[in-house]
């Protein structure tokens, strides 16, 4: 997928422990460790805001994505 979660790196970066970080944003550390290897099909923009909130960032630094221009198809042509 091209969509890739970087918030490992910004944990890294900030001094923190995921276990810290899951207990400030309420996040059970399961749905964190989730979130941060990329099994997750989705996120509450509510918990997104927690996490920018929690590690001072932007959406953009916890995401990055590498164009695919299968992703401009839609459903019916993508098989």
């Amino acid at each position: 997928m091209p969509v890739r979660v970087t918030l490992d790196a910004l944990i890294v970066a900030k001094g923190l422990k995921a276990r810290d970080l899951a207990a400030q944003v309420g996040l059970s550390e399961t749905q964190l460790s989730l979130f941060r290897s990329g099994k997750v099909k989705g996120i509450r923009f509510r918990t997104l805001a927690r996490l920018c909130a929690a590690l001072d960032c932007k959406p953009g630094d916890l995401l990055d994505y590498d164009f695919d221009a299968d992703d401009l198809n839609g459903p019916d042509e993508a098989d």
